[in-house]
């Protein structure tokens, strides 16, 4: 197949998997996409899992990544996808809570029962068009059960991120943790310190994406894992509670930093601040985190907001955040929407070219002035961009005018 053709991320998984056939393996479709398919939805991503060590694989594909060929693994390219291609293995034993020191190839049967969770360890076989599972994931499927491979605490043992994991699929696929799974991760919930704070970072922010992020929430506090996502942090019910009552209120599509924001909507920024560095969030992140907590008061008391000051929080990307986070902070805490309406109107009524517009004064006016560049400088350029702002000056001239009636009085 020419590498110019470009293919659907499942037809090029079915292609690979020809390919196996031919050449006298075993392929089947393996792990979150089975699990979509069967509930009917569209999986994003399509895994190969084969009796063909990675060797073989990568002697019969041209295009590949050996990205983890020492655990079985190996990304094929085809088609302008690129597909993860797994030999059947079972895990001999895991020594950081999160990855095995030593695999062993084995097959199918023994794949499955080394997964972790029965809805996520079935094969699809596209060609005979049938489900192939050892670990009853049909039978979880349709009760909506969460329920770990085997003994759950050997499961979490091996990988301490799968109890996050858990998480994670109850709330998007709105289903239950079943009560021995529930119980082992209770009973193994402070080992998740030991995870990267970016593995878990990134499981939070699926959990705080889905529409039913408030229901995410209430398990990691049931199941003890949220005082441990990161250090220095109580949950006490009433903070959980708030926390789930704005969550809920968000729409169904959210950003991570608004529902991180949402989740610690009790905090102080600078606590805030302290937990997205401890997640390992990006610095856009974090800033982001912190200025929506940081201007919850400024909204509430927007009665007092100068034009001037609308305006630089319309000049911020997250200024719609800004607004959907205050108006679910508002019905949470059933107060009135009165300051949200406000805001808003206010802000609708500029017009989008007077929300930053170009200064009408810069430090080249100073320095024309005789002035020594210094830090007033700045202090100076901002007062009369504000007044601007505020439509209170609105000529070169009057901004000049006002500028260096700033300097001699400084």
């Amino acid at each position: 197949m020419s590498a110019k053709r470009h293919l659907t991320n499942r037809a090029a998984a079915v292609a690979i998997m020809k390919q196996l056939h031919e050449a006298g393996h075993q392929a089947l479709l393996a792990g979150g996409c089975v699990r979509d398919m069967l509930l009917s939805r569209r999986p994003k991503d399509h895994d190969v899992a084969t009796d063909a060590t990675p060797q073989r694989v990568m002697e019969l594909f041209r295009r590949r990544r050996e990205v983890g060929a020492q655990f079985g693994v190996v990304i094929v390219g085809l088609g302008g996808q690129w597909i993860e291609v797994a030999t059947f293995r079972s895990d001999l034993a895991y020594a950081d809570g999160r990855h095995p020191q030593q695999v062993a190839f084995s097959d199918a049967r023994q794949d499955a029962l080394r997964r972790d969770f029965t809805v996520n360890g079935m094969f699809f076989d596209p060609v005979a068009k049938r489900v192939i599972d050892y670990v009853g994931g049909q039978a979880d499927l349709r009760r909506g059960i969460i329920r770990a491979i085997g003994d759950p605490a050997l499961r979490f043992g091996e990988d301490h991120l799968r109890m996050v994991r858990a998480v994670r699929f109850a709330t998007q696929l709105d289903f239950r943790i079943h009560r021995t799974t529930d119980q082992a991760i209770r009973h193994a919930a402070k080992y998740i310190r030991r995870i990267s704070a970016e593995r878990v970072r990134h499981e939070l922010a699926l959990i705080l994406a889905s529409p039913r992020r408030a229901h995410g929430v209430g398990l990691l506090a049931r199941t003890r894992l949220l005082p441990h996502l990161w250090a220095g942090d109580a949950w006490p019910p009433e903070r959980v509670k708030l926390s789930q009552a704005v969550l809920e209120r968000l729409g169904k599509r959210s950003s991570f930093e608004v529902g991180l924001a949402a989740l610690l909507i009790a905090a102080q920024p600078g606590h805030a601040d302290r937990v997205c560095r401890a997640l390992a969030c990006s610095n856009p992140t974090r800033k982001a985190v912190v200025w929506l907590l940081e201007k919850q008061s400024t909204l509430q008391n927007q009665a007092q907001l100068e034009l001037a000051d609308v305006k630089q929080l319309m000049q911020h990307d997250y200024f719609d955040e800004l607004l959907a986070l205050g108006r679910a902070r508002l019905l949470a805490e059933d107060r009135p929407l009165t300051c949200y309406r406000s805001l808003r109107r206010r802000a609708a009524a500029i017009q989008p070219k007077a929300v930053q517009p170009p200064p009408l004064a810069n430090g080249n006016d100073l320095l024309a002035m005789g002035l020594t560049p210094s830090p007033v400088f700045s202090r100076l350029l901002d007062a009369v961009y504000r007044a601007q702002l505020n439509e209170q000056v609105r000529t070169r001239k009057q901004a000049l005018t006002l500028l260096r009636q700033l300097a001699e009085s400084r």
